[in-house]
């Protein structure tokens, strides 16, 4: 007795499958002209101006780049660099932003200020130290400094 047929073999035919998809292709190409007229005006542009050569090097030479790449990425001022901007961000994700606009702002109107008297010429003297800290916004100014430096310097001591 013979043995059940349990699979169908399909021959398959090479030039058929060409063919079709020599077909597929026509269509693609027919439905979208003005799409291929501009792709290959881009390339022409971009061998025109040495950008498709300079591509093509990269990508030949992808090894070596990346190579050089990571050797720049690993030294340690790039590290030390990518450290303190991931601290830096840490820090201003917890910082409250309508207080760190006002504190910029604020820094901004102090080094106007700063850079008129520079071109003023004036000097100040002791008796002058003594009379503007009765100035609300100098003595405004001191009040959040000693703060900042009291609360920078518990955050120092809790640190270690």
């Amino acid at each position: 007795m013979a043995a059940p047929i349990t699979e169908i073999y399909r021959e398959i035919d090479e030039e058929k499958i060409k063919q079709q998809k020599i077909d597929e292709l026509k269509t693609l190409v027919s439905e979208n002209e003005d799409t291929i007229n501009n792709l290959f005006k881009i390339l022409g542009e971009l061998n025109d101006s040495g950008i498709l050569q300079a591509t093509n090097s990269m990508l030949k030479g992808k090894e070596e780049i990346a190579k050089i790449a990571l050797g720049q990425v690993s030294r340690e001022p790039v590290t030390n660099l990518i450290n303190t901007l991931m601290g830096a961000t840490a820090a201003l994700m917890e910082a409250d932003a309508e207080q760190t606009t006002k504190l910029i702002k604020s820094a901004m109107s102090g080094i106007d200020e700063g850079k008129s008297f520079l071109e003023s010429e004036h000097k100040i003297g002791v008796m002058n130290l003594v009379k503007v800290l009765n100035d609300p916004d100098i003595n405004r100014a001191i009040g959040f400094g000693i703060h900042f430096l009291r609360g920078m310097g518990k955050g120092l001591k809790e640190d270690k």
